[in-house]
């Protein structure tokens, strides 16, 4: 049991954090570095970032698969995990939302950045195409908070227990 314990943290853990550096470290860095360049440098810098998240939404999922697998066989073979319900059921939704993002918000981003052919930013800000983009960025940051909080509260009960 305590291996499987240990799999689910370090799942957690390396799925929260990630979620950390991509969102305050990577992201704003490589927009810093390449958008102060030029608009065509934002375009890059979003590139960047996108092929990060797809590659990290992959990583998400070996995380999540970890984790499930460790609640289930804890479930199981005994003694249940507590809170073993809202632990399955929180680890749902931020899959859900990992899903969501990265398999239809994600593909709108890359087509509406495609269909622009510079840099939102660029646009004028009452540009439809701006606004869009806005809210599908927004719509995108805030479902990546879903496993961010969900993972940091199931870390929470694991180290409890």
């Amino acid at each position: 049991m305590l291996a499987l314990r240990y799999a689910a943290v370090l799942a957690l853990a390396l799925w929260t954090g990630g979620l950390v550096v991509i969102g305050a470290v990577a992201a704003p860095s490589v927009f810093d570095v390449f958008g102060a360049r030029s608009a065509e440098g934002r375009v890059l810098a979003g590139a960047v970032v996108g092929a990060l998240l797809e590659r990290f939404t992959m990583i998400a999922y070996g995380c999540a698969a970890v984790v499930l697998l460790s609640l289930v066989t804890r479930g199981v073979l005994g003694p249940r995990p507590r809170r073993f319900a809202y632990r399955v059921g929180g680890l749902l939704l931020m899959v859900a939302a990992t899903v969501y993002a990265g398999s239809v918000v994600a593909p709108r981003i890359a087509a509406m950045q495609r269909s622009i052919g510079t840099a939102p930013s660029a646009l004028a800000e009452s540009d439809p195409r701006r606004i869009e983009f806005g809210r599908l960025h927004g719509t995108s940051v805030s479902l990546q908070l879903v496993p961010l909080l969900g993972g940091l509260a199931l870390l929470f009960w694991e180290l409890k227990d």
